[in-house]
């Protein structure tokens, strides 16, 4: 019945959503040591109902700045995360500050374009977990600290 149950969820075809605007850029600063550190006003909207079928147990969802520097192609920084317990809290709006610290390990971000990553784990009652993510790309720091 496990297997069985675990397999209907590959008929769902889910049409997740989701836009992040980024409100305000609360301080862009190079710490003492030398590390960039951002701190962001965002508004993240999303409707992740789709993902949720009968044997979805919930969603661990997170938002990551993803950009690349001379060092790593792929630095990610998670900015915020949220657990989705159920269907009817899968729709929301919220205003918020990244939870987590915006920091580059060097002084990489000046002028820097990067993605934000709207990260999702799907937790089943039974069987394997599933995990996707939508790319909103075009957003760029400034020049000059402040």
């Amino acid at each position: 019945m496990c297997a069985i149950a675990s397999l209907s969820d590959n008929l769902n075809t889910p049409s997740p959503a989701a836009e992040i605007q980024i409100l305000n850029i609360n301080w862009f600063q190079k710490q003492p040591h030398g590390n960039d550190e951002v701190s962001l006003t965002l508004n993240i909207t999303a409707d992740l109902q789709s993902l949720f079928t009968w044997n979805t147990k919930q969603l661990f969802i997170f938002v990551a700045a993803e950009y690349d520097t001379p060092k790593n192609a792929l630095n990610q920084v998670s900015l915020w995360d949220a657990i989705i317990p159920a269907k009817e809290f899968a729709k929301f709006s919220i205003h918020t500050s990244n939870k987590y610290r915006f920091i580059d390990q060097g002084h990489n971000l000046r002028g820097k374009e990067f993605n934000l990553t709207l990260h999702w784990h799907v937790m089943p009652k039974t069987g394997k977990m599933f995990a996707d993510k939508i790319v909103m790309s075009g957003y760029r720091l400034p020049e000059e600290y402040r």
